[in-house]
């Protein structure tokens, strides 16, 4: 096997596994017949979430003067 480049994952890496757990956490706590998390730690990883992930509801795209986004397609060349 080849050796690693880099022997550190970059921080956005690190966000990203951090993020997977704590949804991971969250998901088999509410598939969960009994609560595996308390409501202080639930808060707690929404918040976290909240700061790693972008919170899609809020974003919007536009096109130029503010108006439609139009897309245009190009058949591939051969």
């Amino acid at each position: 096997m080849a050796a690693r480049k880099q022997l550190w994952h970059p921080d956005e890496v690190r966000q990203k596994i951090q993020a997977s757990q704590l949804i991971n956490r969250l998901t088999d706590h509410v598939n969960s017949p009994t609560p595996l998390m308390d409501s202080s730690q639930v808060t707690a990883a929404i918040k976290l979430l909240g700061k790693v992930l972008p919170d899609l509801s809020a974003t919007q795209l536009t096109g130029n003067d503010g108006g439609p986004i139009q897309v245009s397609w190009l058949p591939p060349e051969r």
